[in-house]
């Protein structure tokens, strides 16, 4: 059987310990205020007094909610109105519920496949939660014993010169991503086994922890074999809270960032120099398209929240829209394109005759999508504006030390703490997010990101660039919520694919900008390990 095995575990065997901050190094106190003066929301170093402590405790300013459990992260931004709050109800509605294949009775959710990996957009995002990676032990077992990835889904792509809309170059028989399960009649394109091998990570007191290297590797292909050069990225769906607030962060303040890091050069900041990606958004100039700062995806490779949602609906899904019309079936997949399309019916003349049959994935248009227009924008605007959740025990004083800790270890300019958002009109175009609700405006938010790319060093490079973003960088993630993905989804697994057991072990996973903040947090105690993962937990 033609099999594909990720280069990681080639380069696995070049890897020392490796330990990294979850920060991507940051500035010191002055690189902080130097890099701060530069943007509209002065953030000092941490918050010592109360009111800027309660400021912080308010994630998603007026809207923030006051959630913690299960649900933590399902509900709407506090400060919508009561129209808005309708319209989340329908697109949460076709967020959670099944698709199902064509031709089927229910005409607005019919369209599945042929290829997918979910059969909803919760079936990754539970509870609007972050995913989790397979069993990697059960994922190696033989036949339908194996378990199949939802959570986790691989990126594919080969070498050359993409065009301005794409990013990447697809493999020329399985696309830019792997479809693992598929409708009646259609074979899936492949299974991902996962291996692990050990990497021992030591403190300097001596105490030492055991982090897991996963190994990917490509089984049961349909197709035939893939391309000798592909290239992998493996990823899990975030969280899916705030998204609308980052799309409404100004884009000189994210600018701001990056140029601010260009001047720095202090003993754990020398090598920070994120950048921005920038993008190709069908939802930009009002639905003309065109290129846009990225600001979502693992590599910054997505420019709006719309674009997102279409493009999660096709990839994941195999649900058509206007903008994405195309089926994702290439040439050599026969039972692909022929598999019927939700998006409508056409007209076969045989023997004289108009006879109505059902369209093939060949077949699908712009003109006959699977979602509609109005449909798909309640899914972007539920996706918006769900809000993300008030931090907690903010007046707690291990909490506290925590983020002392965070701000001493140069963290806090690449998760940069916060932003006031933007109050410019609907533009599409950098301005504030189209598609959502104008309760975004104006409000001070605290989603430590930067939304730059970051060189995090070879034990996280998946060696596939995407735009502007090369194989060793990704995007620093924001960090609300983080501390209530085990009450949501119950487990705390983190980093674009999943490794990362607890924010510790993604401490423990950085590298290369990252690589003097990691040394520092290596310099801990265990008392202040603790303490920084508090401060973490609590966002």
């Amino acid at each position: 059987m033609t099999q594909f095995e990720h280069k990681t575990a080639r380069r696995s065997a070049r890897l020392r310990a490796v330990a990294a901050g979850l920060v991507v190094a940051v500035p010191g106190a002055l690189a902080v205020s130097a890099l701060l003066a530069q943007t509209r929301a002065p953030e000092p170093n941490p918050p010592t007094d109360a009111a800027e402590r309660a400021a912080s405790e308010r994630t998603a300013g007026k809207g923030t909610v006051w959630a913690t459990g299960q649900n933590a992260f399902s509900f709407p931004l506090a400060n919508l109105s009561d129209a808005e709050r309708t319209r989340f109800v329908i697109g949460n509605s076709f967020f959670k519920r099944n698709w199902v294949e064509a031709p089927a009775s229910t005409k607005a959710r019919d369209g599945l496949g042929p290829h997918f990996i979910a059969r909803s957009c919760a079936g990754c995002h539970a509870l609007d939660g972050r995913s989790a990676p397979p069993d990697w032990a059960r994922t190696l077992l033989p036949g339908a014993d194996a378990e199949t990835s939802v959570g986790l889904l691989l990126r594919l792509s080969i070498p050359g010169q993409p065009d301005a809309q794409h990013g990447v170059v697809p493999d020329p028989v399985y696309g830019d991503q792997l479809g693992t399960a598929a409708v009646q009649g259609v074979k899936p394109e492949g299974h991902i086994e996962i291996r692990s091998q050990p990497i021992e990570v030591r403190f300097a007191d001596g105490s030492t922890h055991t982090l897991q290297q996963p190994i990917y590797r490509i089984t049961r292909l349909g197709y035939g074999p893939m391309a000798p050069n592909l290239l992998v990225s493996p990823r899990v769906a975030p969280q899916v809270i705030g998204m609308g607030l980052l799309e409404a962060i100004p884009e000189a303040d994210i600018l701001a960032n990056a140029r601010a890091q260009a001047a720095l050069n202090g003993p754990l900041t020398a090598a920070i120099k994120g950048q921005p990606n920038r993008v190709w958004d069908a939802f930009a100039n009002q639905g003309a398209g065109g290129e846009v700062l990225g600001r979502f995806g693992w590599k910054a490779n997505v420019g709006s929240v719309a674009h997102q949602t279409a493009g999660a609906f096709l990839g994941d899904i195999g649900i058509t829209s206007r903008v994405n019309w195309r089926e994702a079936c290439t040439a050599a997949q026969a039972d692909c394109l022929q598999a019927a399309h939700g998006g409508g019916k056409g007209t076969d003349r045989q023997s004289g005759r108009k006879t109505t049959v059902l369209l093939t994935a060949a077949q699908a248009s712009p003109e006959q999508p699977e979602i509609d227009d109005q449909t798909l924008n309640q899914v972007i605007f539920y996706t918006a504006t769900l809000a993300p959740p008030a931090r907690r025990r903010v007046n707690d004083l291990q909490v506290q030390q925590g983020q002392a800790l965070f701000h001493q270890a140069q963290c806090a300019v690449c998760h940069r703490p916060s932003y006031v958002t933007s109050t410019q009109d609907s533009s599409g175009a950098g301005g504030f997010p189209r598609l959502a609700s104008p309760s975004l405006k104006g409000q001070r938010i605290w989603p430590y990101t930067d939304l730059l790319l970051h060189d995090m060093g070879e034990a996280l490079a998946d060696g596939r660039p995407d735009f502007q973003a090369n194989g060793r960088q990704w995007r620093t993630p924001p960090l609300w919520g983080i501390g209530l993905i085990r009450d949501v989804n119950g487990h705390q697994r983190l980093l674009h694919d999943g490794r990362a057991n607890g924010v510790l072990e993604a401490v423990l996973w950085h590298g290369g900008e990252a690589e003097a903040s990691k040394q520092e947090v290596l310099k801990m105690s265990a008392q202040e390990r603790a303490a920084l993962v508090a401060f973490l937990e609590s966002l």
